[in-house]
């Protein structure tokens, strides 16, 4: 289990995420190497199209979604929608955090959707942005490794998810009721007693796999903002404009 890049952080969740990931690749379930990853899986269309039967999907305008390859299917179906995506860059590794793609936009200069919903694609042609210029999220889609009916959830260990959630608190970027959902192989969904939340993860409202939709009702409650004291000092050194963004944070009377 000390194979996966972020292992040791946590080491419940370790164990969650060794057997999923091992669960895809002996079933032949995943698309590509799954450990240390959002893991790919055949069915990741079928998973965008549950999710898109969400009423709040359907009148979203804004969605934010992860970079990983299983939500490529997500980040195209909104393109195809008209809808405004931000997606982040993967690993938070760039000094701008996140890039802005608009359809129309895209449309206009010749840019295909199906370039665009790729991580590639997306950092090469989108907008970047910084988090305050971003417009408030109507829909999220997170990166899941692990997910519970309950609405828990866990990604590979690096902490972005959560992270970016929480400045998104912070700065109000995330509209009331805007639902926090993701996609994911239903061999990915294990029991309520086996992910176990610490106070900085936000929960799930929905699920969406090849089979089906879980709405989760969860009860878990949500984060007010970043708790900078949950955050890693790997991730302060790895992501270039953290400290800046702390710093702004706390310069304006937010944070902690």
């Amino acid at each position: 289990m000390d194979d996966a890049r972020w292992s040791g952080r946590n080491r419940d969740k370790d164990r969650i995420r060794h057997r999923v990931w091992s669960g895809l690749e002996t079933s032949g379930t995943s698309i590509g190497p799954a450990r240390s990853c959002i893991p790919n899986f055949a069915g990741a269309d079928l998973a965008a199209r549950n999710l898109a039967r969400l009423p709040q999907w359907q009148a979203a305008r804004v969605v934010k979604c992860n970079p990983d390859p299983p939500q490529i299917p997500v980040r195209l179906r909104a393109l195809y929608e008209g809808k405004i995506v931000y997606a982040p860059v993967p690993e938070l590794l760039k000094p701008f955090p996140f890039v802005r793609l608009d359809p129309e936009k895209l449309a206009d200069k010749g840019i295909q959707f199906e370039l665009a919903a790729t991580s590639q694609g997306f950092v090469e042609h989108g907008d970047p942005v910084e988090f305050e210029d971003m417009e408030p999220l109507d829909f999220v889609v997170v990166g899941c490794v692990a997910v519970s009916r309950a609405g828990a959830r866990t990604g590979k260990g690096g902490g972005f998810a959560d992270l970016e959630l929480g400045i998104f608190r912070e700065l109000d970027k995330l509209k009331p009721g805007a639902p926090i959902t993701t996609t994911v192989h239903s061999s990915q969904v294990v029991g309520n007693d086996q992910l176990v939340m610490m106070d900085h993860d936000s929960a799930l409202d929905a699920i969406a796999t090849e089979t089906g939709l879980i709405e989760t009702g969860t009860t878990f409650p949500q984060p007010e903002g970043v708790a900078w004291n949950a955050v890693q000092p790997d991730q302060f050194r790895d992501i270039p404009f953290l400290e800046t963004l702390r710093d702004r944070l706390n310069g304006t009377g937010r944070g902690d």
